[in-house]
């Protein structure tokens, strides 16, 4: 299995027992990214007995990356047969119930530069890569949620639900912004994730999601080190969950 880790989780790979590290810039055509919170480096090791490839850090495309860019460490995942791959981020907050330091399960995104045309998909198909219209209703994978919603549950780790939107930053919106974004159906907001799931999706791996909760937006000025700040201090919790999961998830391929 792989894990993707956003803004400020990058404290999993810690957890890792005989892990080699592999620094971005040394594997060809790897994205490395230039911001805060990202350490650039592929962490192969033992997590809970299982094996695990984690990123600790992503790229994003308002560093001038392509959707397909963004993506690449998937391929990578996937020329690995890997099978199951968990996403993360640090996102806003837009539903009200939500607190900072929540962490929320994804159940579904609105990909909206993907609608606009930077679909990591784009351009010539190559029928070895997966299927040229991948399916989406379930990007995020029910059993995998409910898994993870039952390991919660035992743990006492509280988990909110809902839809994450990805804008293309770098930008942060602007309060008409998050409420257009709300009457969408949005539950949390960032600038990551949904180029690597749906590259996932058409590879036939399975993907869960888990936003952690940095800020709810109301309307008053985020900085991104009050998103770092919030990532740290909920990133213990985020880590128990996520290695938790990891003793419990179960191969689908041989």
């Amino acid at each position: 299995m792989a894990i993707i880790l956003g803004s400020g989780l990058g404290p999993l790979a810690d957890r890792l027992t005989g892990a080699v590290t592999i620094p971005y810039g040394d594997i060809p055509n790897f994205p490395c990214s230039g911001v805060e919170g990202h350490a650039n480096q592929l962490l192969l090791g033992e997590l809970a007995g299982r094996q695990v490839a984690a990123f600790s850090g992503r790229a994003h495309l308002y560093e001038g990356y392509s959707a397909a860019q963004v993506a690449f460490p998937v391929r990578v995942l996937q020329e690995l047969r890997v099978d199951t791959l968990i996403v993360s981020n640090a996102a806003g907050g837009l539903n009200g119930a939500f607190e900072a330091s929540d962490l929320m399960l994804i159940r579904d995104h609105i990909f909206l530069p993907g609608l606009a045309g930077q679909n990591p998909l784009r351009g010539p198909h190559d029928e070895q890569l997966g299927p040229r219209f991948p399916n989406m209703t379930d990007a995020y994978d029910p059993e995998f949620r409910q898994l993870a919603w039952r390991v919660a549950q035992a743990q006492g780790v509280t988990l909110r639900e809902g839809v994450y939107a990805m804008v293309a930053g770098p930008s942060y919106e602007t309060p008409a912004e998050c409420h257009a974004l709300r009457a969408l159906g949005a539950d949390a907001v960032g600038m990551s994730t949904c180029p690597e799931v749906l590259v996932a999706r058409q590879a036939g791996i399975r993907v869960l999601g888990i936003s952690l909760i940095t800020n709810v937006l109301t309307g008053q000025p985020v900085t991104h080190e009050e998103v770092l700040r919030t990532a740290d201090s909920g990133a213990a919790r985020f880590c128990g969950l996520v290695e938790a999961i990891a003793r419990e998830v179960q191969p689908t391929r041989s």
